[in-house]
């Protein structure tokens, strides 16, 4: 990657992965498609993503077996969300951090560090929500 491709002032320069200027990239359906894009990234890409997508789907089903209230899966839909977008934010962070500083750099880690942080916070509220969401009905249906 040479001095350009890193030169953020440049307005039209082409992104190395879709090669679309800056100027096309506005759009609403367009930001739709480059969401999906994004989506599709972290899916084929990111073996966390994947885990707690599985994990999410598990807890759905779990969900529908145990017949949760409207309110209990506003919850869950809102933790599970919560948590997704804080895996693709970290990988965001961590793809951002590669490209401005390929080098090891003290401030690089700092800020990779503090990204997988708030992931793992994330994932642990999960878990509490979880308990307290599932539980409760999940252990009524067990006695």
């Amino acid at each position: 990657m040479d001095a350009t491709d890193r030169d953020s002032s440049a307005f039209t320069r082409g992104y190395p992965s879709t090669r679309v200027s800056v100027r096309h990239r506005n759009g609403f359906l367009s930001g739709f498609r480059y969401a999906v894009g994004g989506l599709r990234y972290a899916i084929d890409t990111q073996p966390n993503f994947r885990t707690h997508i599985a994990v999410s789907i598990a807890v759905v089903l779990l969900g529908l077996w145990l017949r949760l209230s409207f309110p209990s899966w506003a919850v869950l839909a809102l933790t599970i969300g919560g948590v997704l977008a804080t895996e693709m934010l970290n990988t965001a962070i961590e793809t951002t951090v590669d490209l401005a500083s390929p080098d090891d750099h003290v401030l690089a880690k700092q800020a990779k560090d503090l990204a997988a942080a708030a992931v793992l916070l994330a994932a642990l509220t999960s878990v509490i929500v979880g308990l307290v969401v599932l539980g409760p009905p999940l252990w009524a249906r067990l006695r």
